[in-house]
């Protein structure tokens, strides 16, 4: 008998969806979290459920808000179950989300050891970034075309106010839009790194989030943390994808 897990992991931003079978990821689904969260994740969950999952699992914001749900898990537990699955080398993740960043250790039996978050500040997440961009009139899906063979200008604030103002001020002065944007993401990406340092670095960092899709940023983040940086094309799902293992090794408890 085949056996299905569905982990959804409720983000500020994405609400995202994956379905486990034991072995692989084989369906993931994501939209745009709402105003009204508990709408996105029953639309999640609408697309991705059927009879043949057994085991579901909530994480992230809005983990409480579905009621069918089998379990709710925090979002450090379901990060780290996630990125070990897609890359077994993991022991520093860096999760940089809609409103908060989350740097998270592992030992070499990829259990959590130790684990920071700065949720306090939109500076240093990918809202700040999404905020920079629309002032820029670019799309934040465009942003490595958008600051190729660009030269960084200096972004001196991180607060989300002062910084528009910084912008708005550059821009007055005909400097390039991609030579700013390209200044936000060198700022970020440093202040990510220096972040992360709170923790005891190595080798294999396992970089998750919407802005793990870009390979600037990365590139970047990689140069000021002095490591290499991966990540995987699902790694926007890592939450959703721990979520979904970790119901299924609660369903095959059951069973056993």
């Amino acid at each position: 008998m085949n056996i299905y897990t569905l982990g959804i992991d409720s983000g500020s931003t994405y609400t995202k969806g994956a379905i486990f079978d034991g072995e692989k990821i084989i369906n993931t689904y994501k939209i745009r979290t709402s105003a009204k969260p508990k709408e996105s994740i029953y639309l999640v969950y609408n697309k991705l459920f059927s009879k043949d999952i057994k085991y579901t699992i909530t994480t992230g914001y809005g983990r409480n808000l579905l009621k069918e749900s089998n379990k709710t898990v925090t979002e450090i537990t379901c990060h780290a179950q996630g990125a070990a699955f897609l890359n077994e080398k993991t022991r520093i993740i860096i999760d940089l989300g809609g409103q908060d960043c989350k740097v998270i250790q592992l030992d070499n039996s990829l259990n959590v050891i130790d684990f920071i978050m700065n949720d306090k500040c939109a500076a240093g997440t990918g809202r700040f970034i999404e905020v920079m961009m629309r002032i820029l009139e670019e799309d934040i899906s465009n942003i490595d075309e958008f600051v190729k063979d660009k030269n960084k200008v200096n972004i001196s604030s991180m607060c989300t106010v002062f910084a528009e103002s910084e912008i708005i001020s550059l821009l007055s002065k005909d400097v390039a839009r991609g030579d700013i944007a390209l200044g936000v993401i060198d700022s970020i990406a440093k202040r990510t790194a220096n972040f992360a340092r709170r923790l005891k670095l190595q080798n294999d960092v396992f970089f998750t989030g919407g802005l793990a899709n870009s390979n600037s940023f990365r590139n970047i983040l990689s140069e000021h943390l002095d490591l290499d940086v991966v990540t995987d094309e699902l790694s926007q799902y890592a939450g959703a994808i721990g979520a979904a293992i970790i119901a299924y090794k609660k369903c095959m408890k059951s069973i056993k």
